[in-house]
C-alpha cells in the first residue's frame, strides 16, 4: 500500500484516514490494543496507517491478509539530529496512550487544517475515566504549540469511549473439547499464584492451556512437562479470542486480552499490571466494583494479584471452581457482557467523536 497518503482540507463524510502511533513497550499489551483498533477500523471501511516503533509481534499477530488491509510504517527515524520531512498527516492521529509523537508528526498536524489529534488512554473503571473523557488538551510547546489534542477513555460505562466490541466468528474454529474436567487457558504475568495451578494440573484435576509468552515460560520452569498442559504456538488475535471461548476459566492479562475474556463470557481471573507505587490495586478495585462478581471470585483476584497471599490462593481456588460458585462465576460475567453490548462500541464512539470536531 503506498505511504504517502495525503488527504484534502475538506472534512470527509463516513470514510477517514487515520493514524495511530504506537509506541511498544513490553508484554504486547500497546501493539495489541493498537492493532485491534486498526483492523476494527479498517473492518468499519476506514483507511488506516499504523506507525510502530517495533512490529516483530505482527508476524505472528496479525495474519498475512490483515497486513496487507492496512499500511504499517516504522516510526519516523531521527537523521542527523533532524526528522525527515513530515509525512502529510491524515484526517486523524491517534497517539496512544501518551507515547509522544515525532516532531516530524506534530509539525504536519500544525500543518493541517482539520485533523484530530486524539490522545487514547489506557482502559480503566475509575472515576477520572469518566470526568476526563472528551476534554481539550491544549498543546503548549514544540512544532504543534497552539494546537488541541482530546483526551479518549475507553471504558466500561456510560460517559467513556467505550470499548472495542466482539468480532464475527473466523472460519477457522477452535479444535473441538477433547478432555473432560477443567480447561483452564493461562496467559498471565509471572506470580507465586501458577505454581498452584501447575500442580492442580499435575495431579489431574484441571487441564491448562498455557499461551505463548511469559506465563508459558514460567509454568514451564515450574514443571518442564506435563500430560495435563498444553503449550500453545502464538496465536493471531482472532484465534486467540476462540481459545479463550473454548476454556472453561480463563486467566488474562492486560486490557485487550481483559475485553475479550468479557465477550468470551466465561469465569475469568485479571492479572493486572504490577505498579511499584500499588496503583494498580486501586484500578483493580474499580474494575471489580464494576464487575460486581461473588465475594469468593473477588477475594480470589486480590490472591492472585498479591504476590504475598498464594496460600489464600489456593484455597479461594477450590472453593470457585466448585458448583454452584463457577456457575454463578459465569454469570456474572455473562451479564457484565450484556452491559456492555448494550452501550456504544469504541468505534462508533470514536469516529462521532471525530465528525463532531471536524
Amino acid at each position: 500500500m503506498s505511504q504517502s497518503l495525503k488527504t484534502s482540507d475538506t472534512p470527509i463524510v463516513g470514510q477517514r484516514t487515520w493514524d495511530i502511533y504506537c509506541a511498544v513497550i513490553d508484554n504486547y499489551g500497546d501493539v495489541g490494543v493498537c492493532w485491534r483498533l486498526a483492523r476494527h477500523l479498517a473492518a468499519a471501511n476506514q483507511t488506516v496507517r499504523l506507525f510502530i516503533d517495533d512490529a516483530t509481534a505482527l508476524q505472528w499477530m496479525a495474519s498475512a491478509a490483515e497486513r496487507a488491509n492496512i499500511t504499517t510504517l516504522a516510526w519516523p527515524p531521527a537523521i542527523g539530529g533532524a526528522e525527515r520531512d513530515p509525512q502529510i498527516c491524515s484526517d486523524v492521529v491517534i497517539e496512544a496512550f501518551g507515547c509522544r509523537l515525532p516532531p516530524s508528526t506534530e509539525a504536519a498536524i500544525a500543518a493541517s487544517k482539520q485533523c484530530t489529534w486524539i490522545n487514547l488512554e489506557y482502559l480503566t473503571a475509575e472515576p477520572y475515566a469518566t470526568a476526563a473523557h472528551g476534554l481539550p488538551s491544549p498543546v503548549m510547546s514544540g512544532p504543534a504549540a497552539g494546537r488541541i489534542k482530546w483526551f479518549f477513555y475507553p471504558g466500561f460505562t456510560a460517559g467513556t469511549g467505550g470499548v472495542l466490541g466482539p468480532e464475527p466468528d473466523p472460519a477457522d474454529a477452535w479444535p473441538a473439547r477433547e478432555r473432560d474436567g477443567l480447561q483452564v487457558g493461562v496467559f498471565s504475568y509471572e506470580c507465586p499464584s501458577l505454581a498452584h495451578l501447575a500442580a492442580q494440573a499435575a495431579a489431574g484435576n484441571i487441564h491448562l492451556f498455557a499461551a505463548a509468552g511469559r506465563s508459558a515460560q514460567a509454568l514451564k520452569a515450574l514443571s518442564p512437562s506435563s500430560k495435563n498442559r498444553t503449550d500453545l504456538a502464538p496465536m493471531t488475535q482472532p484465534a486467540f479470542d476462540r481459545y479463550l471461548e473454548a476454556m472453561d476459566l480463563n486467566v488474562v492479562r492486560g486490557e485487550d486480552s481483559l475485553v475479550r475474556a468479557i465477550w468470551a463470557g466465561k469465569p475469568f481471573i485479571w492479572h493486572i499490571y504490577p505498579q511499584d507505587d500499588q496503583a494498580h490495586q486501586q484500578k483493580l478495585a474499580a474494575f471489580l466494583d464494576w464487575l460486581a462478581p461473588p465475594a469468593e471470585v473477588r477475594a480470589l483476584h486480590n490472591a492472585w494479584n498479591d504476590p504475598e497471599d498464594a496460600t489464600a490462593f489456593a484455597s479461594l481456588w477450590s472453593d470457585t471452581t466448585r458448583q454452584p460458585l463457577l456457575a454463578a462465576w459465569g454469570a456474572c460475567v455473562r451479564d457484565a457482557r450484556k452491559r456492555l453490548s448494550e452501550q456504544p462500541g469504541l468505534i462508533d464512539q470514536l469516529v462521532a467523536f471525530v465528525v463532531s470536531k471536524q
